[in-house]
């Protein structure tokens, strides 16, 4: 039997052996944990490597900036208009409230302050929720810093390659920005409903208020969005988003951000939004999109590209005055819709509401595409047929209550029905049945009494077919302070001032004259007004008067105040085509121009934008002006990009300038005219509206110059005019070119609406005398004959024409053209005009127009 001592050192020695196995098995382990995480090190290193290729760097996340709106304000810095992919308004972190930032990190992450950029306990307990759920509680786990970038990754998944990926740049962002940095991306980039992405931009379409006005609850339901903006809405998914609102304002107040007494108060309070008809909408406080604004994005995105001026968050000064805007919109209106009414045939819009949605008629109206943007004076309001009665009908009108509205039989007598087969009705109505049926949907518009304002009847009214536009800008900038570009924006949106390619006809004119001055004739130039034959490859042309007759011997003036056709021929003859195609061109009004003779009369297109601008430097003394919509353009950090008045003024520098004294601004612009040929057409043009094709309808207390114009059959009509400071426009004619009828004409047509919105801005902008270059003198010439009179002479035949010095005017020499008078040919005799006529249209009114003219008069584009 051993004894005690062997036994123990038998115990000793497997005690021994089993700490060695003991040990050898922990170092494997070890050693297998050890390669284990140094093989998953690798692997992982070699995943984040691999998907970390391609990803943002730490300057391109340093530079990000999101997407924001370009917004465009009016001269005096009202928002008129905004154009967006995403609607952003970019707010810096100082700018952000500490509310509105405590609302989202209690929401969405409130270890945001202490994380680098993941949170591992988060992720662990949406793991833990996943599994003891087995799938049914999927819960995000990401960091606003993991959220914000998501928006460098274009896939919004749950895949493991985004999440990934999501980690890397979640890391490389925290030591790139700091918390403040990180925290004001997210808050701008976040969707938040609505098409409004960012705090600000969803402060503004939720509540129309601005960050640093929002109450607790209102920012707490924010902080509610982003989760799913959609499962929050503040109507259809009302008790759902007040519970959210409500526990993200507990988490608030558990993270010291509220106190208790705060949030009882905001937990009780209703939710109020834009949505529910609590507060007005943002919107609502803007004008409608409208045809300047158009123009600029349309121009802006040409200039900045699409992508850019949608995304960059430009700031836009646009040169348009809103008064004027409105004038020029209702003064153009009142001129379609004259003509129209005269035409007295009603169309109507085509629209119809079906007997079974009448019920609920004004559901079935918001869905329908009819214009509601028309001012005449009144708003035009949509409305349907509900009833025909024995004569009158009764309404239904938007925006109006009760459905008991009368329109009265005697308010259609002008009006004959377009058939749908387009033929028209023998008579005019006599009772509304004779025009409407129920559920026509039709314009009405308020006649109310001029003295009292008191409502009268409602009216019928309907969009024109005809069509136009109206422009006006100041003549020393080129600054566009009016632009229309048809009946309503919202009926088409087509720019008829800048897109519509028209034949101005004798409005063209002055770009002849204006060659002639500076070749050597003078206002008191004799001028043969006698037939014309040319033989071109379509055949023998005789281009005539508008009177169908001849004048003889005439003075340039005359020509002009008179628009005399012949006349325009024989000096394009004389001077060349590409003379006067050479002036067109300098002047902007065509890029090139053929040298045909016949466009001497205005018949290649051209838009009135480049008409007015033309004229334009006929008004300021012959320097170009570049007309603009924009006058200044800043990006999303204030630069500027785009300055368009270039002129300098040093004196406006001075801090101590004399009382009294004006500003010295000096040009340095271009000169395309000498500024007495500049001062002569001007005078010539003048006299257009004192005693030419204009006179009878533009009649202003300030000096005014222009020209009409009418073209073949009186398919478009025009009237170009200016004053010292401002050139506008009006043209009018059918989308689709056809003859405007018996009595159409520039200056009947287009003078009225020319005149119209002068007078309002001579009431704003003044005006005064055109001013006289200092290298010339007046002589008094007989307007007739274009003999020199004595210095004391006076009477209608008088006028004073302004001679360059150093260039003695010659008198007595007429100039033909090359072309062969007739000695037998009828003349006007001293002081004869062209014989008018008189004609009622079917609206009662009473016109004067002149006789119809014979196709030779208008065959090559220009008329009078």
């Amino acid at each position: 039997m051993p004894s005690l001592s062997a036994l123990g050192k038998l115990i000793t020695k497997s005690c021994a052996r089993l700490a060695i196995l003991c040990l050898r098995i922990l170092g494997a382990i070890f050693s297998s944990l050890t390669l284990a995480g140094v093989f998953g090190a690798a692997v992982l290193g070699a995943i984040f490597l691999i998907y970390g290729q391609g990803l943002p760097s730490h300057d391109e996340l340093a530079s990000y900036q999101p997407k924001t709106i370009s917004r465009i304000y009016s001269g005096e810095g009202h928002i008129i208009d905004e154009f967006a992919t995403e609607r952003r308004l970019f707010a810096s972190a100082d700018e952000i409230p500490d509310l509105v930032k405590a609302a989202f990190i209690s929401a969405e992450d409130k270890n945001f302050y202490s994380h680098a950029g993941y949170d591992p306990a988060g992720m662990a307990a949406a793991l833990r929720d996943a599994i003891v759920s087995r799938g049914a509680n999927l819960r995000g786990a990401s960091t606003i810093t993991q959220q914000v970038m998501k928006n460098f990754l274009l896939d919004g998944s749950r895949s493991a390659e985004r999440k990934i990926k999501e980690l890397i740049l979640a890391t490389r962002i925290e030591g790139t920005l700091d918390k403040e940095g990180i925290l004001e991306l997210y808050l701008n980039e976040i969707f938040l409903g609505q098409n409004s992405f960012g705090v600000a931009a969803a402060a503004q379409t939720y509540f129309n208020k601005p960050l640093d006005d929002l109450l607790p609850e209102e920012v707490a339901y924010l902080a509610t969005l982003p989760k799913a903006p959609s499962k929050y809405h503040p109507v259809r998914q009302r008790e759902r988003a007040i519970a959210r609102r409500n526990f993200v304002l507990r988490e608030m107040n558990e993270n010291g951000f509220l106190s208790d007494i705060e949030y009882e108060m905001a937990r009780k309070k209703p939710l109020k939004t834009v949505q529910s008809g609590d507060f007005a909408s943002f919107r609502s406080n803007l004008p409608g999109r409208d045809y300047p604004t158009d123009e600029i994005r349309r121009q802006l995105t040409r200039d900045f590209g699409t992508a850019e001026f949608f995304t960059g968050g430009y700031s836009v000064r646009a040169t348009i005055d809103p008064t004027l805007q409105q004038v020029a919109a209702q003064s153009l209106r009142l001129g379609l819709e004259d003509y129209d009414r005269a035409q007295g045939v009603y169309h109507g819009t085509g629209q119809v509401i079906a007997a079974e949605q009448l019920g609920d008629w004004r559901a079935a109206m918001s869905k329908l595409d009819v214009p509601r943007d028309i001012v005449i004076n009144q708003l035009w309001r949509p409305a349907v047929v509900l009833e025909l009665m024995k004569s009158d009908a009764r309404l239904g009108i938007e925006g109006i209550e009760g459905d008991a509205h009368i329109l009265p039989a005697s308010d259609v007598t002008w009006a004959k029905k377009q058939n749908s087969d387009g033929s028209i009705s023998k008579s005019a109505a006599k009772r509304i049945k004779d025009l409407l049926s129920v559920g026509d949907v039709i314009l009405v518009s308020p006649v109310v009494n001029p003295e009292d304002g008191v409502f009268v009847n409602w009216s019928l009214r309907q969009v024109p077919k005809i069509q136009g536009g109206f422009v006006a800008m100041d003549v020393h900038t080129g600054r566009v302070l009016a632009m229309q570009g048809g009946f309503s924006y919202q009926h088409s949106v087509f720019n008829r001032a800048t897109q519509a390619r028209r034949q101005p006809g004798s409005s063209f004119k002055p770009f002849v004259y204006a060659a002639a001055l500076d070749s050597g004739y003078s206002p008191a130039t004799i001028v043969i007004d006698a037939p014309i034959e040319v033989d071109t490859p379509q055949g023998l042309w005789r281009p005539k008067n508008y009177s169908d007759k001849f004048y003889g011997p005439t003075p340039v003036r005359t020509g002009i105040e008179q628009s005399r056709n012949l006349m325009t021929v024989r000096l394009a003859q004389e001077l060349g085509m590409p003379t006067i195609a050479l002036y067109a061109e300098k002047f902007g009004v065509y890029d090139n121009m053929k040298p045909y003779l016949s466009a001497s009369l205005g018949s290649e297109e051209t838009t009135l934008y480049k008409m007015v601008s033309a004229y334009a430097m006929f008004a300021n003394g012959g320097e170009r002006v570049q007309p603009t919509l924009v006058d200044r353009v800043q990006d999303r950090n204030g630069k500027t990009v785009f300055l368009h008045d270039q002129r300098s003024c040093d004196d406006c520098r001075t801090p101590d300038l004399m009382a009294g004294r004006l500003p010295k601004i000096t040009s340095n612009r271009e000169r395309v005219m000498d500024p007495v040929t500049a001062y002569q057409l001007t005078a010539m043009m003048e006299g257009v509206v004192e005693r030419g094709t204009a006179s009878r309808t533009v009649n202003l207390p300030v000096p005014v110059a222009g020209k009409t114009g009418t073209t073949n059959e009186a398919k478009d009509v025009w009237f170009v005019g200016f004053t010292s400071n401002i050139a506008a426009g009006c043209y009018m004619g059918m989308d689709q070119p056809q003859p405007l009828g018996r009595g159409a004409g520039g200056g009947g047509m287009c003078g009225p609406v020319f005149n119209r919105f002068m007078e309002v801005a001579i009431e704003r902008y003044g005006a005064g005398e055109f001013t006289v270059p200092d290298n010339g003198t007046f002589i008094n010439i007989n307007r007739f004959t274009g003999a020199r009179l004595q210095e004391d002479a006076e009477g209608d035949h008088v006028v004073a024409e302004f001679f360059r010095d150093g260039s003695e005017p010659i008198f007595g020499v007429a100039f033909d053209g090359g072309f062969q008078v007739s000695s037998n040919m009828p003349m006007f005799a001293e002081g004869e005009t062209e014989e008018m006529q008189q004609v009622i249209t079917s609206t009662g009114k009473t016109i004067t127009v002149a006789p119809q003219a014979s196709f030779g008069s208008l065959s090559s584009g220009g008329l009078y």
